[in-house]
């Protein structure tokens, strides 16, 4: 009963406190100053330590909890391509390190309209090389994002592939952005976080000159045959359901073992409310379990 009345109220604080500033007219300098402010209700769990580090040169939050494990989460954080930060993403790199017991790293890639495609792409597979060189090896590292940093998340594993270099042992995604077309939006009865002429501008600052079609901006335009194991979570209140859904479609297609699990009457991330909504915690939980099974070691 009080989960139930949790949810209630994180929804409409979602409706009414978030989805307001992710509006197309509001400013895009305004908008990252104000939800990163609003970013601070997701808490990560007691005992975390962050440390700022700069990996191959780019800048990064090392999100531990208590002892590690030999191995290492690259997390890409959501945000449209436009807005967000390791910071802003404190609370679901919290809870990802406590319940995977491994190391997180959590690039500050470049963001759009002043570095659009492939800036955040380059960014991520700098900080992945960086990993390399530090010597983790491949089978010990994990790649996962939410949103934008999902679709971030599946491209990075598609350059690595198409350039012949080694793979991560496994890929998550919690509500990923991976069709900048939109032209299969999802319409659900209520979406308490994203509207989608906001997604447009962002698609459109993201893409600059690029395609929308190009298949490292829109992975399921490309080929995802030999990526590693993949694990999608997906609210059933957001209009990028069927992203998630056309990803899993494609990926099982062409051979990638996949597992797609909606989560009925949740939005958007809604693992940013970890440690408070017991379906994100549980979520969150379950994206650690399937990042260890696959990791070497």
């Amino acid at each position: 009963m009080l989960q139930n009345l949790l949810e209630s109220g994180l929804r409409q604080t979602m409706q009414r406190m978030i989805r307001p500033l992710l509006h197309p007219a509001v400013p895009i300098p305004l908008q990252r100053k104000v939800i990163a402010q609003a970013y601070r209700s997701s808490i990560p769990p007691r005992g975390c330590k962050f440390d700022s580090i700069t990996v191959n040169g780019i800048r990064a939050v090392r999100t531990r909890h208590g002892a590690t494990k030999e191995g290492v989460i690259l997390y890409l954080h959501g945000g449209g391509y436009i807005i967000g930060s390791p910071d802003t993403h404190r609370g679901i790199t919290g809870h990802l390190a406590k319940a995977s017991g491994q190391t997180i790293v959590a690039p500050d890639y470049r963001l759009a309209p002043e570095h659009p495609f492939p800036a955040a792409l380059d960014d991520a597979e700098a900080v992945y090389d960086g990993l390399l060189k530090e010597g983790h090896a491949p089978a010990s590292i994990a790649i996962a994002g939410d949103s934008a940093g999902g679709g971030l998340t599946i491209a990075l594993a598609m350059r690595l592939r198409d350039n012949g270099r080694p793979l991560p042992a496994s890929l998550t995604v919690f509500s990923p952005w991976v069709d900048l077309t939109h032209q299969q939006l999802y319409s659900p009865e209520r979406e308490p976080v994203l509207q989608p002429r906001w997604i447009e501008k962002a698609a459109t600052a993201y893409c600059g000159q690029q395609p929308r079609t190009t298949p490292l901006i829109s992975p399921i335009h490309g080929d995802l045959d030999g990526l590693p194991p993949l694990l999608i979570q997906v609210g059933s209140e957001e209009i990028l359901l069927n992203d998630a859904r056309q990803l899993s479609e494609l990926a099982s297609r062409q051979g990638v073992e996949t597992t797609l699990e909606i989560y009925n009457s949740l939005w958007h991330v809604f693992q940013v409310h970890a440690g408070q909504l017991e379906r994100a915690t549980s979520a969150l939980t379950t994206a650690a379990a399937h990042i260890n099974r696959y990791r070497a070691g």
